[in-house]
């Protein structure tokens, strides 16, 4: 028989998952609050992909998508001191990972591709080797074939 929970309980259930410590796993909790594991792990899965609405209000900053970072990045854009704090406490985050994400917004995307180009560059350099080196063996391979198949004199 499916079990019906109110809104309530599993949106308290979530901030607890998503707040517990790295000792607490989601089974504890699960069984802590006399539920079915799978049921509580299915209700993380569904607020983790609705990246509409951010993360319970005591989740990890690390839990955050891309989307939901940018867009508390520009809810605390004008926002100083006491007033930043108090956002972020409303949220379960720091102003430290506010000023991580900025500068990880910011960073240089010309920096990353040069080292993408470079790594791109080795790698078909060694894919150019490699296809030397069994096109070499291919022909001695062929060579050995025919030496065997022709009739000795």
């Amino acid at each position: 028989m499916k079990t019906k929970y109110q809104s309530g309980f599993k949106e308290q259930a979530l901030r607890k998952v998503f707040a517990r410590s790295s000792d607490q796993t989601v089974e504890a909790i699960a069984i802590d609050l006399n539920m079915n594991v799978g049921t509580l792990r299915g209700w993380m899965k569904n607020a983790s992909r609705d990246e509409k609405n951010p993360p319970p209000k005591s989740a990890h900053a690390t839990d955050w998508t891309a989307a939901q970072r940018l867009l508390a990045l520009h809810e605390s854009h004008d926002l100083k001191d006491e007033a930043l704090n108090a956002w972020c406490r409303e949220r379960g985050l720091f102003a430290h990972d506010l000023t991580k994400w900025r500068s990880d917004f910011c960073a240089s995307p010309a920096a990353t591709s040069r080292e993408e180009s470079q790594e791109l560059r080795q790698l078909r350099q060694t894919n150019q080797q490699l296809q030397r080196d069994l096109n070499r063996k291919d022909k001695a391979l062929a060579e050995a074939a025919a030496l065997l198949v022709l009739p000795s004199r």
